[in-house]
């Protein structure tokens, strides 16, 4: 049990960043697999979707819910999103003790170069040389940023 006198402790600046690129990672590469599972999902024929006493709005939720079910079911579309929420919560736990104007952008931009990563992985994108230089950018920017902090 922790005495309520004693401060709590900073965590440091290597785990701050082990932070950071963990919720880079999680929505960054796997944005390309959640994309991939969705574009390649095709809704299987359902008789409630084709009954003509179905209402606009109602076919429209049930065509919602249909989908957001289907795609849970499959392994492809299901992992990656789980990561991705899973990096979410990790975001709020890190705005919470960390400085908000560093953790968005750092996040942000970690999570812009992670997509580049799974682009290559997920559909064997080549990496151009502007992204290259792009990227390259984006890292200065994170090292202006946390320097300007300190």
């Amino acid at each position: 049990m922790s005495d309520p006198e004693t401060p709590i402790q900073d965590p440091g600046l290597l785990r701050w960043a082990l932070g950071f690129l963990l919720v880079g990672m999680a929505w960054g590469l796997t944005n390309p697999f959640i994309r991939k599972a969705a574009v390649s999902y095709t809704p299987p024929k359902r008789a409630i979707l084709e009954d003509p006493r179905n209402g606009i709005v109602k076919l429209w939720i049930l065509k919602a819910v249909f989908a957001a079910w289907d795609l849970l079911r499959r392994p492809t579309y299901a992992v990656p999103f789980l990561i991705n929420l899973t990096g979410s919560v990790w975001f709020f736990l890190l705005i919470g003790g960390a400085e908000l104007s560093l953790t968005v952008p750092i996040v942000n931009s970690l999570a812009f170069l992670f997509t580049v990563l799974g682009d290559w992985l997920a559909d064997g994108k080549k990496v151009h040389r502007d992204t290259w230089i792009g990227m390259a950018f984006v890292l200065g920017g994170i090292g202006l940023c946390v320097h300007s902090k300190q």
